[in-house]
C-alpha cells in the first residue's frame, strides 16, 4: 500500500458535495472521542453518578451543542453565498452570451483561475500555521497526496491530466446549455448530478445500497423526461437539455473517479491539485481558442469588443463557488453547502420570470420539483430510518404516564431528569 492510502480514506461519493476533493483531518477521531465520552458518562449516569460526573456530561453536552450551532450558522451563511455564487454565475454567463458568444474561451479562462488556488491556501498557511514553511517545502509535502515520487510527469499524465478534461468537459457543456435553454432548466437539470454519483458509485466504488436513493434517482430520471415534454420535444430544446444532462454526467464521473484513483484530499492537496488543473489548462489548452477563433467558430471582432468586466464576473463567481464548495466542509457541514446548490433553482427561476419571457407550465413545474426532491432526498444519512426510529421510541417513551405509583416523588421526579439528561446526549449527536 502507498503511503498515501493510509492516510487518506475514500469517502461516500455521495455524501460529498460537488465537485468536492476535501476532508477534514482529524474529524472522524473527534467525533467518536466526544460520542464515546458522552456513552460512557450517560451509563454512568443511568447507574447513579455523582454531581461531579452529572456536571461533566453537562459540560460536555452544552460544548457539543455550542460546537454544532456554530457550525449551523455557519452554514446558513454558507447556503446564501454558494446559492448566490452559483445563481450569479449562471445569470452572468447568460448574458455573457449575448455580447461574447464564445462558450469554450469563457470555460478556458474561468478554469485558468484555478491556478490562484495553491497562492490563496499558501496565504491562509502563513497567517494560521505556527509551523511556517517555505512555498517549495509546502508543495513538495502536498505532492505526497500523488504517491512517494510526488507529482511525476507519469502521475501528471494519469492522474491529473484526465481530471483536468473532465472539469472542462463539465463546464463546457453547462455553458453550451445556456445558449440553447432557460438558466431555470439547466441549474434544474444539473442537480441531476447527485443521482448520477450515486448510481456510479453504488456500481464502481460498491456504495451500501438505499432504497431511498434508488427512487432518488428514478425521479430524477422522470424529471428529465419531463423537462423535455415540457417544450414539446423541439430540437433546440432536446439539445440543450442534452448537453447539462451530459455536464451533470461528466461532474458525476469526476467526483467518483476522484474517489476511487485519488481518495480524499486534505485542504492543502486539494488546492494544489486544483492549480495544477489550471496551469495545465493554460499550458495545454490554450492552441484551442486560437484555433476556434481563426476558424470563425468562436470569432471576435476586435479586443475592444470583448466584454472583460463579464468575463472576469464569470470566472470570479465560478472561483468562488468552487472555494466554497470545496473547503466549506472546515467550518460547517456538507449537507448545508449541497442546499445551495438546490436553492440556485428557485433563485434563477424568479430571475428568469422577471427577466425573459418563460413560460412556467404545469409540466415544467412538477419536472423541477421532482428534480429538486430527489437531490433533498440523496442528503438523507445511511442511516436516516434508524434515527427516525429512535426518535419516534423516544417521543413515545416521553408520552407515556409514569408507572409505580408506590416510588416517592423525589425519585419519580429524579428519573424524569435523568431521562430528560440521556435524551438530550443522544441527539446532540
Amino acid at each position: 500500500m502507498k503511503k498515501h492510502s493510509a492516510r487518506v480514506a475514500p469517502l461516500s461519493a455521495c455524501n460529498s458535495p460537488v465537485l468536492t476533493l476535501t476532508k477534514v483531518e482529524g474529524e472522524d477521531r473527534t467525533r467518536e472521542n466526544v460520542v464515546g465520552t458522552t456513552d460512557t458518562q450517560t451509563a454512568g449516569g443511568a447507574a447513579g453518578a455523582e454531581p461531579g460526573s452529572n456536571r461533566r456530561r453537562l459540560h460536555c453536552c452544552i460544548r457539543v451543542t455550542t460546537v454544532q450551532v456554530r457550525k449551523a450558522l455557519w452554514g446558513v451563511a454558507m447556503v446564501m453565498c454558494v446559492c448566490s455564487s452559483w445563481a450569479g454565475s449562471t445569470q452572468l454567463a447568460k448574458l455573457t452570451f449575448k455580447q461574447f458568444d464564445a462558450p469554450f474561451t469563457l470555460t478556458w479562462f474561468a478554469t485558468t483561475w484555478n491556478c490562484l488556488f495553491f497562492p490563496l491556501y499558501y496565504i491562509g498557511h502563513l497567517c494560521k500555521s505556527p509551523e511556517r514553511q517555505t512555498p517549495r517545502q509546502r508543495f513538495r509535502e502536498c505532492c505526497r497526496f500523488f504517491g512517494d515520487d510526488g507529482l511525476t510527469p507519469k502521475v501528471f499524465f494519469t492522474k491529473v491530466a484526465p481530471f483536468g478534461l473532465l472539469w472542462i468537459l463539465t463546464n463546457y457543456l453547462y455553458l453550451q446549455a445556456l445558449r440553447k435553454i432557460n438558466t431555470t432548466d439547466v441549474s434544474a437539470l444539473f442537480c441531476c448530478n447527485k443521482a448520477f454519483v450515486f448510481l456510479l458509485s453504488w456500481i464502481v466504488l460498491r456504495d451500501r445500497f438505499m432504497g431511498v436513493r434508488i427512487v432518488a434517482a428514478i425521479l430524477a430520471i422522470a424529471g428529465i423526461v419531463m423537462m423535455t415534454y415540457a417544450d414539446g420535444f423541439h430540437s433546440h430544446s432536446v439539445i440543450g437539455i442534452t448537453l447539462v444532462v451530459a455536464s451533470a454526467s461528466m461532474s458525476a464521473l469526476y467526483k467518483v473517479l476522484f474517489k476511487m484513483v485519488l481518495g480524499s484530499a486534505k485542504f492543502g492537496e486539494a488546492a494544489l491539485f486544483l492549480s495544477i488543473v489550471g496551469s495545465a489548462n493554460f499550458v495545454f489548452i490554450s492552441f484551442v481558442p486560437v484555433i476556434l477563433y481563426f476558424t470563425h467558430v468562436e470569432y471576435i471582432g476586435s479586443p475592444e469588443d470583448i466584454p472583460w468586466a463579464y468575463l472576469c464576473g464569470v470566472a470570479g463567481l465560478l472561483f468562488a463557488f468552487n472555494i466554497l464548495v470545496n473547503f466549506g466542509i472546515a467550518i460547517t457541514y456538507p449537507t448545508l453547502i449541497s442546499l445551495g446548490i438546490v436553492l440556485s433553482v428557485p433563485v434563477n427561476a424568479m430571475v428568469d420570470l422577471y427577466t425573459c419571457e418563460i413560460h412556467f407550465n404545469t409540466v415544467r413545474l412538477i419536472a423541477v420539483f421532482i428534480i429538486c426532491l430527489g437531490f433533498l432526498m440523496l442528503l438523507l444519512p445511511e442511516d436516516w430510518d434508524q434515527c427516525i426510529i429512535q426518535l419516534s421510541t423516544k417521543l413515545r417513551k416521553r408520552d407515556e404516564p409514569a408507572e409505580g405509583s408506590g416510588e416517592a416523588g423525589a425519585t419519580t421526579g429524579l428519573n424524569w431528569r435523568g431521562r430528560a439528561r440521556t435524551s438530550m446526549s443522544t441527539f446532540a449527536h
